[in-house]
């Protein structure tokens, strides 16, 4: 069995699952089980590849942004106060704290994206909050001391 027919035809169910607010609309990604930190949660990869990000990719490389399967990873939301990182050299979603079966599975965004092609304001309500969001490339030195970056991330901060 191929890496690409584990994340296909695997069953998420008990991993995850994806809940939708009745109000907004919005997708949000949920913990089915318990994660410590540094537990791979799930393999990924590329659904796509574009060389401009968007609002579901996550940066590999200079011209490479992916969007990840399976599929549901793209309801992974923003949060200034993350407990998971998508750990783009690995190809696997990691814990960064621990996670409890229910708990929202989030990402700080800029940890995978140097330049947004949407920036937005955060509303994630944590004291750690940053306020605006728009990509690696725009957080303060005191930001940067905060977060877990992607390999490329961490090679174009080094860069600058």
């Amino acid at each position: 069995m191929s890496f690409t027919d584990l994340i296909v035809e695997s069953d998420l169910a008990d991993v995850a699952e994806i809940r939708i607010d009745p109000v907004g609309n919005h997708r949000s990604l949920f913990s089915m089980k318990k994660f410590q930190p540094e537990d791979a949660i799930v393999a990924f990869m590329a659904r796509a590849t574009y060389d401009v990000p968007n609002y579901l990719t996550v940066q590999i490389s200079e011209d490479v942004h992916i969007e990840l399967l399976p599929e549901c990873l793209e309801c992974a939301n923003h949060s200034c106060d993350p407990n998971c990182f998508f750990d783009t050299t690995r190809m696997e979603l990691m814990a960064i704290k621990p996670i409890h079966k229910g708990d929202e599975l989030t990402f700080f965004y800029p940890s995978a994206e140097w330049d947004m092609n949407q920036s937005f304001k955060c509303l994630c309500g944590s004291k750690e909050c940053i306020g605006s969001i728009q990509g690696a490339k725009y957080l303060s030195e005191e930001a940067l001391k905060k977060y877990r970056f992607t390999d490329f991330i961490k090679s174009k901060l080094a860069s600058r």
